[in-house]
């Protein structure tokens, strides 16, 4: 087994496998949905940005939280929130994980430690610094980390969290996926200084740029500031380069990217194929191994279809619970 993998047994690795395939079926398969006119609205795809989302959420302890973003389906399964609950939330059903009042851009599991995400940029580190004071006031022990996109970088929410966070040195730690774009302008238009994460030393933390096509590399990063933050010593920005294969939503036909950027990317920067390669060149992943686990992936979005197809609508009784003004 390579040094590179470290500590990670075989059965950690190959849960990390599993959950990247997870993911990207799932957003196959609700893209699929979508074009069929079974489920409403739009989505946001993070299809390509396997990595960044496993990896980051591999190094938390099952107590620690995470706030996401508007793009948070695969944040929401790496925190191990059941698909069958997200799939009938993306159906509107009475059995969804918000009760299908929530939708795609408003996942929440509290008991999986998934504060929620959120389909306004920036607004989530603001929580997640709230939920990261309070674990340092009670004494708690828990870190956060709070994910956005290059987008949401230069939202003003975000560097007042950054500035808070690091003044009060609270256990969180500040996650940009950087995918390149935003909602239809590229990270370089947008953003004069050449990485994200060299905006860390103007608030006093630590900052790091990670290849976000590789899930071990994401994954020893952010184990690194979980420990600086549940040591006490404050936050971390990561960057992590990444990239969405599809558009900003579905109504984006990213007419903006050009074919060659898209083939280096989705040809040689797949996060699934690369670590799949590690994976059987370390000797850890073979042949029969690979296909249980593709089995288990495909079952499990076809359970989790039925499920959701299966579950009630909302009553009109239920229309104004759970909601807050």
């Amino acid at each position: 087994m390579s040094t590179q993998i470290g500590n990670l047994d075989q059965d950690k690795l190959l849960q990390i496998y599993y959950q990247m395939n997870l993911i990207r079926e799932f957003e196959m398969e609700i893209e699929k949905q979508f074009m069929r006119g079974k489920l409403y609205g739009t989505m946001h795809l993070c299809i390509g940005q396997e990595g960044t989302a496993v990896g980051a959420i591999a190094a938390l302890e099952p107590e620690d939280k995470i706030t996401s973003t508007h793009r948070g389906h695969g944040l929401s399964i790496a925190k191990e929130t059941d698909i069958n609950l997200m799939m009938a939330e993306l159906y509107g059903k009475a059995t969804g994980i918000s009760k299908g009042k929530g939708g795609s851009m408003h996942l929440a599991d509290l008991d999986v430690g998934n504060l929620g995400a959120n389909g306004i940029l920036g607004a989530g580190q603001a929580h997640a610094v709230g939920a990261a004071l309070t674990s340092k006031m009670r004494d708690l022990g828990y870190v956060v980390i709070t994910f956005f996109g290059d987008g949401a970088s230069n939202e003003g929410a975000v560097h007042e969290s950054m500035n808070l966070a690091a003044v009060w040195e609270l256990p969180v730690i500040f996650f940009c996926e950087n995918n390149q774009y935003g909602m239809s302008g590229s990270v370089k238009d947008m953003t004069k200084i050449e990485n994200i994460a060299d905006r860390a030393v103007a608030y006093g933390m630590p900052g790091h740029i990670v290849n976000g096509s590789d899930v071990l590399e994401v994954m020893k990063v952010t184990q690194q500031a979980v420990e600086r933050a549940r040591k006490g010593e404050g936050p971390t920005l990561i960057e992590a380069k990444t990239y969405r294969w599809k558009g900003h939503s579905k109504s984006d036909p990213k007419k903006y990217r050009t074919s060659d950027e898209e083939k280096e990317w989705i040809d040689e920067r797949d996060p699934i194929v690369l670590f799949r390669n590690k994976l059987i060149e370390d000797g850890v992943l073979n042949e029969e191994q690979e296909k249980k686990i593709l089995q288990k992936v495909k079952k499990a979005i076809e359970g989790a279809v039925e499920f959701a197809e299966d579950s009630p609508e909302p009553s009109i009784e239920s229309l104004e619970e759970d909601v807050y003004a």
